[in-house]
C-alpha cells in the first residue's frame, strides 16, 4: 500500500537555513588560517592571492578603453590615474557573461563572479561565485578562508547552494577581526558560539535525514545538495576552532574610524583599500571580494551636485558625462593608491603585487542602458604577462568566465570550465614563464 506524501513546505524542511546562512559571515569572522603562522614568517614563495572589485553602477567605458588596441595605446583620461601602473595590468573589453537579462537593470550585479543566467527572473538560482570556489580550496591555509567587503553591506560572493554571502562594510570592524586579540572573555563566547553552531548543524541534520522518507527523487537530491553545505559549515567550523588561540599577527597600523558620512564615498573606499592591503599583508586570507556599490544620492567629491546613480544614466548628456567623469577618476585615483600600496610592499622575490591577482571592473558596459554587454575589465597583479589593451568582439563577446578559468588554475585550482565558459583564458592574455 502506497503512503500518500504529505506536501512539505519549503520552511518545514528549511528551517535551519536561516541558522546556516546567518552563520556564514559570524564564521569568516572568527574564521581562522594556517598561511600566517606569524606576520612577517618567511617562505621559499609567497602565497597566491585573488582580489575582486565590482563597481556596481559601471564606468563610462568611452573614458577607459583605448582606440587602439595592442602594447602601444594611448591613455585614456581614466587610465591616465593608472599610468604608473601601465606594465602592471591588461585593460580588456568585449567580454560578458550571457543571458544577463534580469528582473531589472541592475540585476547582473548578482552574478558578476557567477555568470548564472536570467538574474532575478522566475526559476533563477545562483551558482557559486569564483572566489568561493577557490577558498573552498585553499582558505584552510589562512585564518579567513575569504573575505567578503562591500561599501553597501551586498556582496559578490555566493555560496554553493546559491545563498549571497553578506559584505562587511565596516572597516574598523574588519581590522579587529583580523589584528586585535580576544579577551579570555570573549574567547569564551566565541567558543560557545561554535559549540552552538555544531548543535544546530546537528539538529539541521537530523530533522533533513527524517524528511528523506518522505521526498520524491528530485527533492531528494536538492536535499542531499543542503547536506552537503551543511558538511561545508561543520568544517569550517572546526577550522574556526583550531584557529581561536592562535595568537592573530601584529601590525604597525592605528586601528581605523569608520567614515562617519555616509555619502563620502571615495573615502569609503580608500579605507577599505587599506584594510585589503592589510589583510593580504598579514597572510590573514588570500581570496578577498569588494563591492563598489554606487548611491542615489550625490557623492561627497567637488565638482560634483547631482545624484550618482542619476549621473550614471546620462543618456549622452555631456554635463552629465563630465560630472560623471569627476566621480569615477575619483574612483579610479582611490584604486590606484590602493596598486601603490600593494607594489610597495615586499616580500621573497617578488612585491604583494606580484602575488595577487587583482579583477577590477564593473556588471555593467553601459550604465546609462543598463547593458551587461562588453564590460569594462581591468586585470592587474598576479603571474600574467601585462601592458596591453586587448579588444574582443563588441558585439559577438568571449565569455569573461573564460578569464576565471585561467585565474582559478593560477590559485592552484584544477578546473577546466566554470559556468559559461567555453575555454580556458582569453586570447590576448598570456602568462608569465
Amino acid at each position: 500500500m502506497l503512503i500518500p506524501r504529505k506536501p512539505i513546505s519549503r520552511r518545514q524542511l528549511l528551517r535551519g537555513a536561516g541558522a546556516v546562512g546567518i552563520g556564514l559571515p559570524l564564521l569568516e569572522a572568527m574564521g581562522p588560517s594556517l598561511g600566517q603562522r606569524a606576520l612577517g614568517a618567511a617562505e621559499i614563495k609567497p602565497p597566491k592571492r585573488f582580489v575582486a572589485m565590482c563597481a556596481t553602477l559601471g564606468f563610462h567605458t568611452p573614458h577607459l578603453f583605448p582606440e587602439q588596441p595592442g602594447r602601444d595605446y594611448t591613455l585614456t583620461p581614466y587610465l591616465e590615474k593608472l599610468a604608473g601602473h601601465r606594465e602592471r595590468l591588461t585593460v580588456i573589453s568585449g567580454l560578458s557573461h550571457p543571458e544577463q537579462q534580469g528582473n531589472n537593470g541592475h540585476a547582473s550585479e548578482l552574478t558578476w563572479l557567477t555568470s548564472a543566467p536570467r538574474p532575478g527572473l522566475a526559476g533563477f538560482r545562483n551558482t557559486i561565485s569564483i572566489d568561493q570556489l577557490i577558498a573552498d580550496k585553499i582558505g584552510v591555509e589562512t585564518r579567513f578562508p575569504y573575505l567578503a567587503l562591500s561599501t553597501s553591506g551586498r556582496s559578490m560572493s555566493w555560496t554553493a547552494n546559491g545563498v549571497e554571502i553578506p559584505g562587511m562594510t565596516s572597516p574598523a570592524q574588519l581590522f579587529e577581526a583580523l589584528f586585535v586579540a580576544s579577551t579570555e572573555e570573549q574567547l569564551a563566547g566565541e567558543l560557545s558560539q561554535l559549540r552552538r553552531g555544531k548543535s544546530i548543524l546537528d539538529t539541521i541534520r537530523g530533522r533533513a535525514t527524517q524528511l528523506e522518507q518522505q521526498l520524491g527523487a528530485a527533492d531528494k537530491h536538492k536535499l542531499n545538495e543542503y547536506l552537503t553545505a551543511i558538511r561545508d559549515l561543520e568544517q569550517r567550523l572546526h577550522q574556526s576552532r583550531q584557529w581561536l588561540h592562535r595568537p592573530k599577527p601584529k601590525v604597525d597600523a592605528k586601528p581605523p574610524v569608520d567614515v562617519a558620512d555616509r555619502n563620502d564615498a571615495i573615502a569609503k573606499q580608500r579605507l577599505m583599500y587599506d584594510m585589503i592591503a592589510l589583510a593580504l599583508q598579514s597572510d590573514s586570507t588570500r581570496t578577498i571580494t569588494f563591492q563598489l556599490s554606487g548611491m542615489n544620492a550625490v557623492p561627497v567629491i567637488p565638482g560634483v551636485s547631482n545624484d550618482w546613480h542619476g549621473l550614471s544614466h546620462h543618456g549622452k548628456d555631456p554635463d552629465k558625462i563630465q560630472e560623471l567623469r569627476i566621480i569615477e577618476e575619483a574612483e579610479f585615483t582611490a584604486f590606484n593608491s590602493f596598486l601603490d600600496r600593494i607594489a610597495k610592499i615586499d616580500e621573497p622575490g617578488a612585491s604583494l603585487m606580484e602575488s595577487t591577482t587583482i579583477l577590477y571592473g564593473s556588471n555593467l558596459g553601459n550604465a546609462s542602458a543598463h547593458s551587461w554587454r562588453n564590460l569594462p575589465i581591468l586585470l592587474a597583479g598576479g603571474p600574467f604577462r601585462h601592458g596591453a589593451y586587448i579588444a574582443h568582439d563588441e558585439q559577438q563577446n568571449t565569455p569573461f568566465s573564460n578569464l576565471f578559468v585561467s585565474i582559478a588554475q593560477q590559485m592552484g585550482v584544477e578546473i577546466e570550465r566554470f559556468g559559461s565558459s567555453t575555454g580556458v583564458g582569453i586570447r590576448g592574455l598570456e602568462t608569465v614563464a
